[in-house]
C-alpha cells in the first residue's frame, strides 16, 4: 500500500463503507487537509471484552492513524456507571467498581493489536473518563455547563425518544448520560485538541450533543462521523450468534471459533466485511467480488484468514486454515482443533457435546443426537444413550463434531 496522508482518512471511510452520517464534510475535508487531526471514541466496560460490533469503530481508529492522524481511545470508567440508554429496551444493570475495572483492564488489551501507543505526533493515547467524572461536582457542572443543553433537544435523541414513545421507563440516571458524553468531548477538546468524535449511528445524537458544546464553550468547530449499525444480509446483530457473542478476546472465544465466524459469513455480506474489516487494497477486493458459485468459499477463507490475523494473530490465522482444510479433506485429526482434558475416556456422549460448548442442555444434544446431526471420530452416531469407552481414543484423543462445521478434541490427561 502507497504511503497515505492525513487526508486520504475521508476518501478510505467512504470508499470502505464506513460513512453514515458526517457533519460539515467540506470543512472537516480543509481542516485534516492542512493539519492532522485527533479523533476519539468512546468503549464502555460493559464486559471483559468488545466483541466484533465494536470492530468497525477500532478499525476507524486505526484508519485514522494509517493516514497519519491521532487515534485517542477513551475507556468509559465513569460512563459505565450511569449507562447509555442507546438502542436499549431498559436501563442497563448496574455494575461494581471493581466489576468495571476489571472488565476496564481486559478491554485495554484488544487495542494494542491495532494501534501504535507511544509520545510521537500520531501514536495512539488511552484516557479513561473517570479521570474527570468521578470528581465532578454536580452543582458546578450544572452552573458552568447547564445553560448549554437543551431539554427540548435532549428529550428528541432517538435513545430518549424511542424509550417516551413506547412508555418505557427511563431514569433520570441515564437522561444524564448524553451530557456527560458531551463533557467528554469538551474536556477532550481542552487537553488533546481533539476535535472530531466517532462511533456507531446510534451515537449520533450524543455526538451532536457533544460537538455543540465544544461550539458554545470554545467558539470553535469540531466534528462528528458515525458509522452504519451493521446487520448481517439475514438481518441478524453483528456480534451476535445463537451460541453467544464472537467476542475479540481470545479468553472469552477461541481463535477456531471466532475463525470459524468469519469462514461461514453470508455469500452477500463477503465484499462488505472485507472492506470494512480488512486492510486488502479495494482493487483486490473488487477481483475477488467476481467470483461465483462455490468460488466465494475461496473469499471467505481470506476474510476469516485477515481478520484473524489483525484481531488474534498471523500464527493462529495460518494455523487454523490449514486445519480447516484438513477437516475438509478428512486427512486427520487436527491438533489444532479446540480440545478440553478430561480425566476418565466413560462420558456420555450427551456430556462430551456440552463440554466442548457445542450446546447448553441435554434436550438439545438428544435431539441433535437423534437427528443424526453428531459424530464421533466422522462417524455419524445417533444413540442418545451412548457412552464413550476407551476404543474411541486415538493416542488419547477423541473428536467430536456438530454437525459439518463444528469440531472439538477431548483429550485424556
Amino acid at each position: 500500500m502507497s504511503k497515505l496522508n492525513t487526508f486520504d482518512f475521508v476518501n478510505i471511510m467512504f470508499e470502505r463503507g464506513f460513512i453514515h452520517q458526517i457533519t460539515d464534510k467540506k470543512n472537516l475535508e480543509k481542516e485534516i487537509f492542512i493539519n492532522p487531526i485527533s479523533g476519539y471514541i468512546g468503549f464502555d466496560c460493559t464486559a471483559p471484552s468488545l466483541h466484533i460490533g465494536s470492530l468497525i469503530q477500532i478499525m476507524m481508529l486505526r484508519w485514522l492513524q494509517k493516514t497519519g492522524n491521532k487515534p485517542i481511545v477513551l475507556m468509559g470508567g465513569g460512563t459505565t456507571k450511569i449507562g447509555d440508554p442507546s438502542g436499549k429496551d431498559s436501563a442497563r444493570p448496574l455494575l461494581s467498581t471493581e466489576k468495571i475495572k476489571f472488565n476496564k483492564e481486559n478491554i485495554k488489551k484488544i487495542f494494542k493489536k491495532f494501534l501504535k501507543f507511544g509520545n510521537h505526533d500520531n501514536d495512539a493515547i488511552m484516557v479513561d473518563n473517570a479521570d474527570w467524572l468521578e470528581n465532578l461536582n454536580y452543582i458546578s457542572f450544572l452552573r458552568d455547563y447547564g445553560s448549554f443543553f437543551s431539554v427540548n433537544k435532549l428529550i428528541n435523541l432517538e435513545s430518549v425518544k424511542l424509550r417516551l414513545e413506547r412508555e418505557q421507563n427511563l431514569s433520570f440516571l441515564e437522561f444524564n448520560y448524553s451530557l456527560l458524553q458531551a463533557f467528554d468531548f469538551l474536556q477532550l477538546y481542552k487537553n488533546y485538541n481533539c476535535k472530531m468524535q466517532m462511533g456507531g449511528s446510534d451515537q449520533w445524537g450524543n455526538i451532536i450533543t457533544g460537538l455543540d458544546l465544544v461550539r458554545k464553550v470554545t467558539s470553535d468547530q469540531a466534528y462528528g462521523l458515525t458509522s452504519p449499525l451493521l446487520t448481517t444480509s439475514s438481518g441478524s446483530k453483528m456480534g451476535k450468534t445463537a451460541n453467544g457473542a464472537i467476542w475479540l478476546n481470545e479468553d472469552q472465544l477461541s481463535d477456531w471459533d471466532f475463525w470459524q465466524y468469519w469462514r461461514n459469513t453470508e455469500d452477500l455480506d463477503v465484499i462488505k466485511f472485507l472492506k470494512l474489516f480488512t486492510e486488502l487494497p479495494i482493487s483486490e477486493i473488487n477481483k475477488l467480488e467476481k467470483l461465483k458459485g462455490a468460488e466465494i468459499n475461496d473469499a471467505k477463507i481470506i476474510l476469516a484468514n485477515e481478520v484473524t490475523k489483525l484481531c488474534r494473530s498471523a500464527d493462529s490465522a495460518q494455523k487454523i486454515s490449514s486445519s480447516s482444510s484438513n477437516l475438509f479433506n478428512k486427512s486427520k485429526t487436527d491438533e489444532n482443533l479446540p480440545s478440553v482434558k478430561i480425566r476418565s475416556s466413560e462420558i456420555t456422549f450427551i456430556n462430551a457435546l456440552k463440554i466442548l460448548n457445542f450446546l447448553n442442555t441435554n434436550g438439545e444434544a438428544r435431539r441433535l443426537i437423534r437427528g443424526n446431526g453428531a459424530r464421533i471420530n466422522d462417524i455419524v452416531v445417533n444413540d442418545e444413550n451412548y457412552t464413550l469407552c476407551s476404543e474411541d481414543y486415538q493416542n488419547g484423543k477423541v473428536k467430536i463434531s456438530y454437525g459439518k462445521k463444528k469440531h472439538g478434541l477431548l483429550i485424556l490427561s
